[in-house]
């Protein structure tokens, strides 16, 4: 487990579950009922991003949150168990919705990493997801005009960049610092964060995460990430909500235009001055939005497309 059980932790008074799985356990979040809305979270974050969307909606929905294995409070599997890769997170996903029988009506919360777990997830199931809320994330590989931001890049390949990581936790500390451009985390909101991969194995986790970006047909996750993306027209027809921080220099207004180019009657809110933690920056800005959004009827889903 990279987090002591969470207490006294800012906005954060939930009940913990746990799925074992292959001898480890994964940590989830689950609240409320109703409408299954299941957030995802990315890299280096964990439940806690969602922390007040929990406690927000779980007077109307049923709210589920999990932590990916080696994140947050779920356990962090030796590399000897666990392949950290998109294919093991997608299965761990898939594993916890069956366990909890959450096969239809599913609406998934998107953010960085959660958006090629929870797509790739989605596009083996396409049946099961009714909406999709995406905040700074992709479900495609890199965009034709991009190329990868040189802090990624550095942090991918260097051995300087995984020295720091691995012993300073510099990626996570740098995140919450550089993430956010309206609101500066406080103290306490900074060390939710950090303290959730500050161990050994934790940093680990959060390297292995960058080192897993799919750039070429010699990256595991690159067939996986293609695939999505080739599929995505199956969702054209379901309901897309996009709020955008305009200042995230990783995921920015290129990977906005490939989102609104998959999904073009997706309804579009741009935070310019917020950064890649849109949902610390601009919180009060998107809940309502995404009230407004889920109170929609899914009867009004167009149908699907055809094959």
């Amino acid at each position: 487990m990279t987090l002591a059980p969470a207490t006294n932790l800012p906005d954060y008074d939930f009940t913990s579950h746990y799925l074992t799985r292959n001898g480890y356990r994964l940590h989830y979040l689950d609240e409320g009922s109703g409408q299954p809305l299941v957030m995802l979270h990315g890299n280096p974050t964990w439940s806690y991003l969602y922390r007040r969307f929990v406690t927000e909606l779980r007077g109307s929905f049923r709210v589920i949150v999990p932590d990916h294995a080696g994140c947050g409070l779920s356990d962090t599997p030796p590399e000897s168990a666990y392949r950290y890769t998109l294919s093991s997170r997608v299965a761990d996903l898939e594993a916890l919705l069956d366990s909890l029988s959450l096969k239809d009506r599913v609406t998934l919360f998107l953010h960085d990493w959660g958006g090629l777990i929870g797509m790739t997830y989605a596009a083996r199931h396409p049946d099961r997801i009714a909406r999709l809320v995406v905040f700074n994330t992709a479900a495609f590989l890199l965009p034709a005009d991009k190329r990868l931001h040189w802090t990624l890049g550095f942090a991918r390949n260097s051995r300087l960049a995984a020295w720091l990581i691995l012993r300073f936790n510099a990626f996570t500390r740098l995140a919450v610092r550089l993430g956010c451009r309206v609101r500066p985390m406080p103290p306490a909101v900074r060390h939710a964060y950090t303290a959730a991969s500050d161990s050994p194995e934790g940093r680990r986790v959060t390297l292995r995460f960058v080192q897993d970006i799919p750039l070429s047909h010699q990256d595991p996750a690159y067939s996986a990430v293609l695939q999505t993306q080739n599929r995505l027209n199956k969702f054209r027809h379901l309901p897309v909500l996009l709020c955008w921080g305009e200042k995230d220099f990783v995921f920015d207004r290129a990977f906005l235009r490939e989102w609104i180019r998959h999904f073009p009657e997706a309804e579009v809110h741009r935070f310019p001055d917020a950064g890649h933690y849109v949902t610390e920056d601009a919180f009060d800005r998107i809940l309502p939005l995404v009230r407004t959004f889920l109170s929609q009827p899914l009867s009004a889903v167009r149908p699907p497309p055809m094959d």
